[in-house]
């Protein structure tokens, strides 16, 4: 089978898309298909035997002077001047843009596909696309989940706006999701979520559970572990992840366990509210955040944390959840979302929001190793039961096939 997988941006060392574009693209190509993805940039990070097309965009927010970046020629290109006017007035063009783009490659290009599955860029363009080919959906979780949380943190009318502005893609998306042939959701809550806020059909709508890669989040034995260091996956300034909670919960922790550390792996804040949290708290010192990493960089990180805390107030999967259990990290994690799915009985579950939860939760594993051992093989017997890639690739093809006949 030929499959194009679409995705507008597949950062390979932050956020999710660009993480389940490369291991469901190896996964597939595994399993004897013929494997090519069409991304926009950040381009992603694939397996030698993935054809990649590029499909370019102005890639602006790359950019340290975007007003230097303009050129007479987007005069002359509508959607290069669409999105040169949309990301200086605060919006986020890229989902509306890259589906023109690669719409027009489609049609151009001697390429064949047999079924084309596109990665939640939700673009007025899959209503042509789906003309020309079978057409999959996938929809890890509605950006209005982001969007509310955003509104309900914004300190005042300015961040309200901006966030407004900013998330102006979202009445397409809810316009084109309930015109799709057929959506994949990545969990069960994921899915009524997605028929809730888009108003699809729950009969379009299968689930398909993402993979971890457990071929490279793994046990190792003999790196030693760094007694009270704790690990989280989050970004600083998505209110999404719940940081916030977890760093209100250390100084507690700290006053009984003085050498605990927090590494953050994820962008590090600027002039964000964290960062002023960070400092408030007198926790400079207590807490390092690392971004643009490795898998194996990762993956050390998680060898060398005693646990890991996962504080999301939502997560449509968690995959930072299930590549530490995956690593043997015995968990903390709330079970919003998808996480529900993904944890199962394998860590200990707190509320999301309680920041006594995450204290009461964090010293107890500190003091009990039993806990520890115990969560440890839990997570990692789960991860290798239920969420192997190969199991999805397989789910995939089957939905694939199922559709084109």
């Amino acid at each position: 089978m030929k499959i194009g997988i679409l995705s507008y941006r597949s950062h390979p060392f932050s956020g999710g898309q660009g993480i389940y574009i490369r291991h469901l693209s190896k996964a597939l190509q595994r399993l004897g298909h013929q494997v090519t993805v069409l991304s926009g940039p950040p381009y992603p990070h694939l397996d030698s035997s993935i054809q990649l097309v590029k499909i370019p965009s102005l890639d602006l927010f790359e950019s340290e002077n975007r007003i230097k970046e303009f050129k007479l020629s987007f005069l002359y290109s509508p959607i290069d001047f669409y999105e040169w006017i949309s990301v200086m007035t605060g919006g986020f063009p890229e989902p509306y843009t890259f589906g023109r783009r690669v719409l027009k490659y489609l049609k151009q290009s001697e390429k064949e596909f047999d079924i084309i599955l596109d990665n939640q860029s939700l673009c007025s363009a899959l209503i042509d696309i789906q003309k020309l080919y079978p057409l999959v959906v996938t929809i890890h979780h509605p950006i209005t989940k982001d969007f509310t949380l955003e509104m309900e943190n914004a300190s005042n009318w300015k961040e309200r706006l901006s966030s407004r502005r900013w998330h102006s893609f979202l009445p397409m998306q809810k316009r084109i999701a309930p015109k799709l042939q057929k959506i994949i959701c990545v969990s069960e809550p994921s899915k009524l979520d997605t028929v809730t806020e888009f108003s699809v059909n729950p009969e379009n709508i299968d689930v398909i559970l993402n993979g971890i890669d457990i071929e490279t989040f793994k046990l190792d034995t003999s790196v030693s572990v760094i007694k009270n260091r704790i690990v989280t996956t989050a970004s600083a300034d998505i209110p999404l992840k719940g940081l916030r909670f977890l760093i209100n919960a250390l100084p507690r922790v700290i006053s009984d366990f003085p050498d605990t550390h927090l590494v953050v792996i994820g962008k590090s804040p600027n002039e964000s509210k964290i960062r002023k949290l960070i400092a408030d708290l007198g926790l400079k010192e207590r807490i390092s955040f690392e971004s643009n990493l490795s898998e194996e960089e990762i993956v050390s990180i998680y060898h060398k944390s005693q646990i890991a805390v996962i504080p999301s107030l939502y997560e449509g999967f968690g995959f930072g959840a299930g590549e530490a259990m995956a690593c043997g990290v015995p968990l903390i994690s709330t079970h919003s979302g998808g996480l529900k799915q993904v944890i199962g009985d394998s860590a200990l579950k707190i509320e999301s929001g309680s920041v006594k939860e995450i204290e009461e939760s964090i010293i107890k594993l500190f003091n009990e190793e039993e806990t520890r051992t115990e969560l440890s093989r839990k997570g990692r017997e789960r991860m290798e039961e239920y969420f192997d890639w190969k199991i999805a690739a397989k789910a995939y093809i089957d939905l694939f096939e199922a559709l084109i006949k």
